[in-house]
Order: structure tokens, then C-alpha cells, then sequence
């Protein structure tokens, strides 16, 4: 969700599920920022993160549609709310656009999202065709392509996603007929303002999109734009609320993230992790898990939580440092 087009930044938003990240970033651009999870979803270490930048972290079961509006509506009421803006990397809640377009808190109507979603391709794409995600950011009606991100995927059989490569190597037709299909699905939408996260498949007829949903890319994409391009995609989304479009810098470099590829049972030992984390070009790195912790296997979205993020002035070379930093990560798991 969006906010109208604002004319100052001293304004209070309902962030619903968002980063830590997104609320320091709206925090350091004046905004007074509340902030509302489903505390099933939201991770343990997160969760103080979260509470510690927001004005106040609201918990509420998302499953329960009235308890959740309600919750919306008593909170944009007495502290006098100018927006809810969806921050999290999952589709918007139903109720919670429903609610903030019958406040008056966003320019979306609920029918825009519905529409993103049954524009979806059938989803016939073989799992072969290399997927390119692609983030955008809407100011006022215009669709801004700020950057394309590569995934890395396991190869046959299974292609299970192991990380994304930024900025994704294409020809600059790839990137314009790319740039063309995503601007023409956000248009037919009729999405009027803030961020979407666009998977598109590159066929040998042309580029198919696979998903287009109105939220910033999630797996650590946009910490790729900073380490590539010096260019805050967090930040970008409070200044479209305030009109102003994106400038992008060209990258300078390639980012790569790539996640852990650790094997599914409980974790007995672990060792390395100092090591990835004073890399030179290591930019970032998470390993949520203790000793006794359960682990996901490769595939499970929730292994996507352990990754590694490097820098490179090639592709092969960002590759490479994955599976070095990879290789470093002992752990033994039963």
C-alpha cells in the first residue's frame, strides 16, 4: 500500500510486517513510524530490532480479519495516522488494504492488488528458464525500474533458489523488453504508487512474467542495490511518498547474495562464522541458528534466513566467493 502524495515527511505510517531496516530507514528520513506483525511470522531475533525503531510494535493475529482491521483502525485513529504502507516481502494482508482504503490511507484501491494477481501468467514456465526478479518503484502513476537481480538456482532437477546476483547480467534488450513487460503489467493494474517485486522468466519467445506483487524484493535484494549501486531502496520507497522518483547510480560493482546450503536435521556443532564475517569482501551475513536448532533443508523458504552476502567485480568472481564463504561454514547437523 501507498500513501497519497505527501508534502512532508514529518507524517505517522502504519508499517504492516516490516524490517527493521525499512522502519531505521523511515525513521532517519523524519517519518514517526508504528509498526504491525503477525508475531507467528515474526522472527524471535527480529523482533526487538523492530520494537526498538518503531513507535510501537503492535502483535496481532493476522488469521483473524476482524481482530486485524480493528487493530488498524483503533491505532490509525488515536495517533491520528496519514498512511498504511505495506512493508513486508509477502502478497498484503486482504483486510488491512480493505481498512486503509476505507480510512483514506492509501491511493491503491483493494481491486488493484486483486488485478496484479489475476494478470499472473498460468504458470507454465519451465523451471530451467533463468527467472530475473525486477523492483520498481510507482510515484504518482509512473513506474520507475530501479534494477534487475538474477537468481541462482541449484540446476537440475529441483532448481531450488540459492541466491540472487545484482545487477543481473543482460543485453540491453534483455533489460528494455524486460523494462517494457513489467512497466506495461504495473500499468494494465492501474497501481497507482509504491514498491513492487516483478519474477519474470526469460523464454526463447521473450520475457514472461511469472509474479508481480506490490512489495520491496525480499532475500536480502535490496542490500544488493546498496553494494552494487550506493543506492538506498529502502529510503527510495518514504521519498516516493513524498513525489520525489528515484534516481539510480550505475553499479560499480556486482553483489551477489547466496544462502547457506546446510542439509535439513538438528544442528550439533558450528564453527566459521567469525571468519566469513571480517571477509574483506563480505558486506553481510546471517546465521540465525544455535546449537540444538532445527534446520530447513535447501528449498524451504526458511533456509533463505542463513546467507552470506560479497561483493566482485565480475560474476564469476562474486560466485566464487559464495562457495568460499560457503566452504567456511562448519556446522555438523544430525
Amino acid at each position: 500500500m501507498c500513501a497519497h502524495l505527501l508534502r512532508s515527511s514529518q507524517l505517522k505510517l502504519l508499517l504492516v510486517m516490516p524490517s527493521h531496516q525499512l522502519v531505521r530507514k523511515g525513521n532517519e528520513l523524519g517519518f514517526r513510524l508504528w509498526s504491525i506483525w503477525d508475531p507467528s511470522q515474526l522472527e524471535a531475533d527480529f523482533a526487538p530490532r523492530v520494537e526498538e525503531v518503531s513507535e510501537e510494535l503492535l502483535l496481532t493475529d493476522f488469521s483473524d480479519e476482524t481482530v486485524l482491521r480493528e487493530t488498524v483502525a483503533r491505532t490509525a485513529r488515536r495517533h491520528g495516522i496519514d498512511a498504511v504502507l505495506h512493508g513486508g516481502h509477502d502478497d498484503p494482508a486482504p483486510s488491512v488494504i480493505q481498512e486503509a482504503w476505507q480510512l483514506g490511507l492509501s491511493t491503491n484501491p483493494p481491486a488493484v492488488y486483486e488485478r496484479l494477481r489475476g494478470l499472473e501468467g498460468d504458470g507454465q514456465e519451465p523451471a530451467s528458464a533463468p527467472r530475473v526478479s525486477v523492483e520498481t518503484l510507482t510515484v504518482n502513476g509512473n513506474h520507475h525500474v530501479v534494477g534487475m537481480t538474477a537468481q541462482r538456482t541449484t540446476g537440475p532437477p529441483h532448481f531450488h533458489v540459492t541466491g540472487y546476483l545484482h545487477p543481473a547480467p543482460l543485453t540491453d534488450f534483455e533489460r528494455r523488453t524486460i523494462e517494457t513487460a513489467v512497466q506495461e503489467r504495473l500499468t494494465a493494474s492501474g497501481y497507482h504508487c509504491g514498491p513492487a517485486h516483478t519474477m519474470v522468466a526469460l523464454l526463447p519467445q521473450g520475457p514472461r512474467i511469472v509474479s508481480c506483487r506490490a512489495h520491496l524484493g525480499a532475500d536480502g535484494i535490496p542490500l544488493l542495490f546498496e553494494v552494487a549501486r550506493g543506492f538506498d531502496l529502502e529510503a527510495a520507497v518514504f521519498k516516493g511518498l513524498l513525489g520525489r522518483r528515484p534516481v539510480v547510480p550505475k553499479a560499480h560493482q556486482y553483489a551477489e547474495i547466496g544462502f547457506f546450503l546446510l542439509p535439513e536435521g538438528r544442528l550439533e556443532t558450528l564453527t566459521g562464522t567469525e571468519d566469513i564475517a571480517v571477509t574483506p569482501w563480505v558486506r553481510g551475513a546471517r546465521f540465525p541458528y544455535s546449537v540444538g536448532d532445527l534446520v530447513a533443508p535447501v528449498g524451504d523458504a526458511r533456509a533463505r534466513r542463513a546467507y552470506v552476502v560479497v561483493e566482485g567485480d565480475t560474476p564469476e568472481l562474486t560466485r566464487e566467493r559464495i562457495a568460499r564463504a560457503r566452504g567456511d561454514l562448519v556446522a555438523q547437523i544430525r
